[in-house]
């Protein structure tokens, strides 16, 4: 449990030193149900890093516990988990059908955490594959339970997935304003890596909305963050980032994006109070 608050808040030291503790304690006393649960953060160290095959070796194992010891909520949660890879390797298909496995396994036991984590996925993968209206359709449920639940880790999360779908849609505005909430959130959550995500979005907004310069910064800003936490984003995660950074470097060419990046990674806090602000204020004029 330490672990998985740790993951919560962005401590992966942590989440590295007790994960796997009580992975060894609970093998030494022999404890399938206690070891599966320690899969879950010891795999998100790997997915975090990039080593996609070692997650998926973890969540494989603690499936077939799962199934072994009959825990249908448990097999869910381990089906999204490979789902959730299979979506970063690009077998959207496959990702797909997971996730609907995990769906109609915590629908059947009203298990309302693991129907959010399997519409998570299935959002990602319908927005991935250019369903806006279906992938807005999962986020804004799983949204709405999150913060009836005060989860604010998926809080944080599904604003981006929400904020980024409405860029998508052409909409910056309000893509600014879910990120400059989800920012916000993530702030009060302490979570490194949800900052740096905020900002990302952040800075697709801006690029979407005629303001390359501000978004090649919050990106250098974002992946200062993300260094800081000692987790870089995986190149299977760079889509939006990617995205947003060409589009910075067509508008304003690549020595003046590279520059406006670098200021935003050396200068940071500016460039992060700066988005927030900003973000705040479009919100604010549009309502």
């Amino acid at each position: 449990m330490r672990a998985r608050h740790a993951l919560a808040h962005g401590d992966l030291a942590a989440v590295r030193r007790d994960a796997e503790r009580g992975a060894r304690l609970f093998r030494r006393l022999g404890d399938q149900w206690g070891l599966s649960q320690t899969f879950f953060p010891r795999a998100a160290l790997h997915e975090i890093a990039g080593e996609y095959r070692e997650a998926a070796r973890l969540h494989e194992e603690g499936l077939a516990i799962a199934q072994e010891l009959g825990l249908r909520s448990e097999a869910g949660k381990r089906l999204c988990a490979l789902g959730r890879l299979a979506f970063l390797e690009g077998a959207y298909e496959e990702s797909r059908q997971r996730h609907a496995e995990a769906l109609r396994l915590a629908a059947e036991r009203g298990h309302r955490a693991g129907e959010a984590d399997a519409r998570i996925g299935l959002g990602m993968v319908v927005r991935r594959t250019g369903d806006l209206a279906a992938a807005e359709e999962h986020m804004r449920a799983v949204l709405t339970w999150f913060r009836d639940s005060g989860y604010a880790p998926g809080t944080t999360l599904a604003l981006a997935e929400l904020g980024f779908t409405a860029e998508l849609r052409g909409d910056a505005d309000r893509a600014r304003a879910l990120h400059a909430e989800g920012l916000a959130a993530a702030r009060a959550l302490g979570d490194v890596r949800a900052v740096a995500l905020a900002l990302e979005g952040l800075a697709g907004a801006a690029a979407a909305g005629g303001e390359p310069e501000r978004a090649a910064g919050l990106l250098g800003a974002a992946r200062t963050a993300r260094a800081s936490a000692g987790a870089p984003l995986p190149p299977a995660e760079r889509h939006d980032v990617d995205r947003t950074w060409s589009a910075c470097r067509s508008a304003l060419g690549p020595a003046a994006a590279d520059a406006a990046f670098a200021h935003g990674a050396t200068h940071p806090a500016e460039a992060e109070r700066a988005g927030s602000v900003w973000g705040t204020a479009q919100f604010q004029a549009r309502a």
